[in-house]
């Protein structure tokens, strides 16, 4: 989309023509048309801000080039991350308790439900073998990236339904393992299955678990706000499929 001349690589002209195409395509960024931020203690423009210099080196004569671009992304998304996960371990113990961890997993759910899964959350108090259980970063991270593919899982669990009926903890864990290449702690399924096990019988409710997942997917991927923060949501998005240019 950038590479308006398809040289393998984008120059700061061509991201700046870009920047301005899209800003224009939203409510907020069409009232500034000329990048200036407004209400901001900064001077100058979006498009001559420090991602820009970081990109297109000082001088701008630097190209940008497929590899770098998706890094750039995906190292974004890992800070995303990172800051979340601070969010709960406020404390910085490298931790976080068994409630954060559920809280942020319904984050998103239907406001229709939401009142029950609240509820299911504080009955975790409850749980002797789980309300003292506490998760680290990589397992916050691991579970975050099944998220991002959730569409391979999600054919996976509906499969599997369909043949068995029942889905335990072990096809849980195998079907993260096997098709999306995640490995789940036994700690991480236990809550997933806490919080979506609604007949307590040893079997996820597939679809509702799902349904929860991909909301909070979308409003990662597709943010309310427009402008530059929707912009880099857009960027985040196209990381999942994202891959080098062919070369014929």
């Amino acid at each position: 989309m950038f590479d308006i001349d398809n040289d393998g690589g984008i120059d700061k002209e061509e991201f700046k023509k870009v920047m301005s195409l899209m800003r224009t395509q939203n409510r907020q960024g069409a009232s500034h048309r000329d990048g200036k931020r407004s209400g901001l203690k900064v001077k100058g423009s979006v498009e001559n801000g420090g991602l820009v210099e970081y990109f297109f080196g000082k001088d701008g004569n630097d190209k940008l080039g497929h590899d770098k671009f998706v890094q750039f992304l995906r190292d974004l998304h890992d800070e995303m991350l990172r800051l979340e996960f601070a969010h709960y371990d406020y404390k910085s113990q490298g931790t976080i308790t068994a409630k954060d961890f559920v809280l942020s997993m319904v984050a998103s759910a239907d406001m229709r439900y939401i009142n029950k899964f609240l509820d299911q959350v504080e009955e975790l108090n409850n749980e002797p073998l789980l309300r003292n259980e506490r998760v680290t970063f990589e397992e916050f991270k691991n579970f975050a990236e099944l998220r991002k593919r959730l569409e391979p899982f999600s054919m996976a669990l509906f499969s599997y339904g369909k043949v068995n009926g029942l889905l335990s903890k072990q096809d849980f864990k195998r079907a993260a393992d096997q098709v999306c290449g995640i490995s789940l702690t036994d700690k991480v399924v236990d809550l997933v299955f806490y919080m979506f096990d609604a007949n307590k019988d040893g079997s996820l409710s597939s679809e509702e678990f799902l349904r929860v997942l991909e909301r909070r997917e979308m409003d990662i991927s597709q943010p309310r706000e427009g402008g530059f923060a929707g912009l880099i949501a857009c960027w985040l998005d196209c990381t999942k499929n994202c891959s080098p240019p062919k070369k014929f």
